[in-house]
This record gives structure tokens, C-alpha cells and sequence, in this order.
């Protein structure tokens, strides 16, 4: 796992015809590597709301409370874990449209390399500063952008100027699920579950 993961971002063409060549099951990749990296977001937004918190101004720090972190925590950790079998499956979905036959497992698992700037990047909650958080969260996105659309056409075995369409594909789509998710917290911030802060 970590090899891959270093591979990424130092030559991400080649690592991606290595983890093309490599026979990986999804309860492996989920224990190995999606269930290890997405806790990485979680705990570290856990430790920064609880511990450190982030000031509005000059006023003092805003924290949550143990317990309302502890939700957040475990909602937002099966959203990533069902965020990256969901765009898995789309991309599984959406290969037969572009002559490609790879398997539900290869798209998870090319979904769940993809997310990894991402999950990474969430290490910036440690310290929950908004300008921080929004240079890292950039830097994430962009590379994860970069990743998807290097990566297409070599995982798939594609022409370019087709890998470049589909990735638009799984981009737009990505960002649909995002803002379903984004969704959904408003929905269940309304029934009660959201934030309980500590002034």
C-alpha cells in the first residue's frame, strides 16, 4: 500500500501501470488502504475541533464537544468509505461507454488511489485554520484531479483524448456526490445530529 502511495506522487504514470498489472481483491484494499487513509481526515478534524479549535477573528477559540466530534467523526468516515465504493461503481458503469472492461474491483480500487491526495490532505484538520485548510484542501483537489486524469487512460487501456472525456465524466460525477453529501449534513444538522459547540 504504501509503496503505491509514494509512487503517486513521485511518477504517478508508472505506478499506475504497476497497480493496472497487480490482482487486488476490495475487502484487501478496503482493509489495506481505504479503511487506514480515510480515518486520516476523521481523526485529525477530531483532534483539531476538540483540542485546538479555529477563532472567528480575534475571539477566542471555538471547539466541539467530545461527543458531537465523536458523531461527526463516524458519519463523515462511512461517507468516504461508501464515497469511494460509489465512484467506483460508476466508473465501472461508465468504462463500457469507452470499449474498456475492467472489473468493479479495478474501478474500486483505481477509485480509492485516486482519493488518496485527499485523504492525505486532511491531515490539515490537525490545525483548523480556514486559510491552512484551504491551501492544502486546493493542493488535494488539484492533485486528485491530476491523478484521475493521468490515470484514466493507462488503468483503462484507452486513447488519451477518450481518457480525457471520461475523466471529465467521473470529475463532474464526483462533484455531484459531494454535494449529495454536503446535502445530506444540512439534512441531519435539521433532524438534531450536527455540531454542539463549545465557546
Amino acid at each position: 500500500m504504501i509503496h503505491h502511495v509514494w509512487g503517486l506522487f513521485t511518477h504517478p504514470d508508472q505506478e499506475w501501470q504497476e497497480i493496472r498489472g497487480e490482482e487486488e481483491s476490495i475487502s484487501h484494499m478496503y482493509l489495506t488502504h481505504i479503511l487506514v487513509l480515510a480515518a486520516i481526515p476523521v481523526v485529525s478534524a477530531y483532534i483539531g475541533t476538540t483540542q485546538v479549535g479555529w477563532a472567528i477573528g480575534k475571539g477566542d477559540p471555538v471547539m466541539l464537544t467530545q461527543s458531537s466530534a465523536m458523531q461527526m467523526t463516524i458519519l463523515s468516515y462511512l461517507a468516504m468509505l461508501a464515497g469511494v465504493a460509489v465512484m467506483g461503481a460508476f466508473i465501472h458503469w461508465m468504462a463500457r461507454t469507452y470499449d474498456a472492461s475492467p472489473s468493479f474491483t479495478e474501478c474500486v480500487v483505481f477509485a480509492a488511489y485516486c482519493a488518496t491526495p485527499l485523504f492525505i490532505g486532511g491531515l490539515a484538520a490537525l490545525y483548523p485554520h480556514l486559510w491552512l485548510g484551504m491551501i492544502i484542501g486546493t493542493a488535494a483537489i488539484c492533485y486528485t484531479v491530476y491523478l484521475l486524469y493521468v490515470g484514466i487512460p493507462t488503468f483503462m487501456n484507452i486513447p488519451t483524448d477518450e481518457g480525457f472525456l471520461f475523466s471529465s465524466s467521473v470529475l463532474a460525477v464526483g462533484l455531484v456526490v459531494l454535494v449529495a453529501m454536503i446535502a445530506a449534513s444540512v439534512i441531519l444538522w435539521g433532524m438534531g445530529v450536527g455540531p454542539v459547540y463549545i465557546r
